[in-house]
């Protein structure tokens, strides 16, 4: 069943929208700027499931012409007035690395990418969309070096600098072009969905800060410093892999399994010992490789993890915010991205409850808002 809120607010003629089509649902957010500020319009999640004859939960692959028709009906459901969007792209879709390359200029850096790239890519470069950053020196005070966690120093080759690398296959960019074509939509931009979900649910931390994005098909950690991203993993087990294993245990059909896992004290399970052992089977898996990927951050860059944001729809799980906790000993925080926006006061923990779900689709609309100012 779609969620969706409509008419919030009399709307704008500015108003943009945020588009997520991820695995297992499409979520979006309409915002409109009002003076300085932004204001949510509505938003709404469909579950793709039922349009590839799948439960309500599952990661689906379905063709484009499936994906425009539940983007249509999310559209309509939610109340949508504008045609002015942003589109995400999976992070599964790209490929992120950090490089080290010579301390020259920008031109001279622009001719030596593509070629520094094909080390990092699987397929001809001439197939992908390349993109990068220089990441900026860290000059800090050894007061401010004390407060990012650091352990040891990290020197760097003498002229050299870091480059972060991002390569879209063009197939996929083909794609999402394809789906907002036919759905009259106009689009601004694509963007891969990790950017979507640091504007959104991120403040302006110095301090070393991990995402932990668990979508339905897979988990994706994003460790960042100052904004910019120092390192990326994608985990093969996401949030239907819970749903799946609380069938099992209970023998009961997936789409009952997804409203128990849903429910803040799982349907009265909690204490089921069955449902308990097929939930922290999974869980144990997920947590073990993100710790891998944060004591190789570690490592390389001799500093520590001071807090851990939460997103995604597999995050709202009963009691997982405390084993996030007792695994990364850390601050732990549930995003709230919806915080960033104005919205009535009676939507507080409505918005709060679901906002991990809806990070990059309002991080999308947010950026495409900005392009107003």
């Amino acid at each position: 069943m779609p969620l969706f809120l409509k008419n919030l607010f009399k709307q704008s003629n500015r108003s943009v929208l945020g588009i997520d089509i991820g695995a297992s649902a499409i979520k979006i957010v309409q915002l409109s700027k009002r003076g300085n500020k932004a204001s949510l319009d509505t938003y709404g999640a469909l579950a793709l499931g039922p349009y590839a004859d799948m439960e309500i939960g599952r990661a689906t692959n379905s063709a484009i012409d499936k994906l425009v028709e539940a983007l249509g009906d999310v559209i309509k459901e939610a109340g949508v007035t504008t045609r002015e969007c942003g589109v995400a792209i999976p992070f599964s879709s790209s490929l992120m690395t950090i490089v080290e390359m010579p301390d020259v200029s920008k031109t001279e850096l622009a001719g030596m990418i593509p070629i520094e790239a094909r080390k990092y890519i699987p397929v001809p470069i001439s197939e992908v969309t390349l993109d990068w950053l220089v990441i900026p020196e860290n000059k800090n005070s050894p007061d401010e070096a004390a407060s990012l966690g650091k352990i040891s120093g990290n020197v760097k080759s003498a002229g050299r600098q870091d480059v972060l690398i991002v390569a879209i296959h063009n197939d996929s960019i083909t794609k999402y072009q394809e789906i907002v074509q036919k759905s009259n939509l106009n689009v601004s931009f694509f963007e891969i969905e990790i950017f979507s979900t640091m504007r959104s649910s991120l403040d302006q931390d110095i301090a070393p800060t991990m995402i932990f994005d668990m979508g339905a098909a897979s988990t994706k950690l994003y460790i960042l410093e100052r904004g910019i991203v120092r390192s990326s993993h994608a985990i093969n087990r996401g949030s239907q892999d819970i749903t799946m294993a609380i069938s099992k245990a209970l023998a009961v059909p997936v789409e009952k399994a997804e409203v128990i896992k849903r429910d803040p004290k799982l349907g009265g399970y909690a204490d089921n010992m069955d449902v308990s052992e097929a939930i922290s089977f999974i869980l144990d898996y997920v947590f073990s490789e993100a710790n891998r990927a944060v004591l190789a951050y570690q490592k390389k860059y001799s500093k520590n993890i001071n807090k851990v944001v939460l997103v995604g729809g597999g995050v709202e799980l009963a009691g997982f915010k405390d084993r996030a906790h007792n695994v990364f000993q850390s601050e732990i925080v549930l995003g709230d991205p919806f915080s960033k926006v104005e919205a009535p006061a009676f939507l507080d923990e409505v918005l709060k409850t679901i906002g991990p779900e809806f990070a990059v689709a309002l991080g999308v609309a947010l950026r495409r808002l900005q392009e107003f100012e």
